[in-house]
C-alpha cells in the first residue's frame, strides 16, 4: 500500500477563548463561593481559583490535507489483480492549551499587589476530523479486486496523523503557551494586580 503525500494546507489560526469562558474566569477567580464579597487576593485563593478553570484552550489550527491512497495486489507476486485507489480529502481541526490544574503553591507568588505566576507549558489537547468537511473525492476499484472498506479508515488515520503532526511542527504548543500567558496576564491586571508576572517553565 502506498500513501502519496501531498502538500498541507493550513486553512486558519484562531484563538478559541469564548465570552463565556471569560466570564467563567472572572466569576471563579474573584468571588468565593457563596460570598458576598470578593475573594481576598492571596496565594491560597489565586492557585485554587486558577485550578478551578482546569484546561484552557487558547489556539485551534483548522487544515487540510489531501490524501492518495494506492493499493495494488498482484497474484504470486508477478500478476497485477488491479490497483484500488482511494484520494480522500480531510479536513482536520488542532487544538492546545495550558492544563491549569497542575498549579502548585509554589508556581503562585502573592504580595500585596504584586503577583507572579508559573504555567506548565501547553500541549495538543484534541485533534480531529471534521467529519462534514471530510470527503472521498475519488474511489478506484482493481477489475479484479472486491471493495476494501478498511481503505478509507486508513486514510482517515494518515490524514490525521499527518495533520497532527503538521500543527506542532508549525508551533501550536508554542503559540498556546504564549496567548495563555498574555491572557491570564491580562486577567490578573483587570482584577486590580499592579505587577502582574506570568512565566511559563522551559519543559
Amino acid at each position: 500500500m502506498q500513501t502519496k503525500r501531498v502538500p498541507l494546507l493550513v486553512l486558519g489560526i484562531a484563538a478559541v477563548i469564548g465570552v463565556s469562558g471569560l466570564t467563567a474566569w472572572l466569576v471563579a477567580l474573584w468571588w468565593s463561593p457563596g460570598a458576598v464579597t470578593p475573594a481576598p487576593l492571596n496565594t491560597a485563593t489565586i492557585l485554587q481559583r486558577v485550578q478551578a478553570l482546569s484546561q484552557l484552550v487558547t489556539v485551534k489550527y483548522v487544515l487540510e490535507k489531501t490524501v492518495v491512497l494506492d493499493d495494488p495486489k498482484y497474484l504470486g507476486g508477478l500478476i497485477p489483480l488491479g490497483e484500488n485507489r482511494l484520494i480522500l480529502l480531510a479536513h482536520g481541526e488542532v487544538k492546545a492549551g495550558v492544563d491549569l490544574s497542575k498549579l502548585q503553591p509554589g508556581d503562585v507568588s502573592v504580595s500585596g499587589r504584586r503577583i507572579a505566576l508559573t504555567l506548565s507549558r501547553a500541549v495538543m489537547t484534541d485533534a480531529y476530523l471534521v467529519e462534514q468537511h471530510t470527503r472521498v473525492l475519488d474511489w478506484k476499484t482493481g477489475l479484479f479486486r472486491s471493495f476494501d472498506k478498511e481503505l478509507e479508515q486508513t486514510a482517515r488515520r494518515y490524514a490525521l496523523s499527518e495533520i497532527t503532526r503538521a500543527a506542532r511542527q508549525s508551533g501550536i504548543e508554542e503559540e498556546a503557551t504564549e496567548r495563555a500567558r498574555q491572557q491570564l496576564a491580562d486577567f490578573l491586571t483587570a482584577f486590580g494586580f499592579e505587577s502582574v508576572e506570568v512565566r511559563s517553565r522551559s519543559k
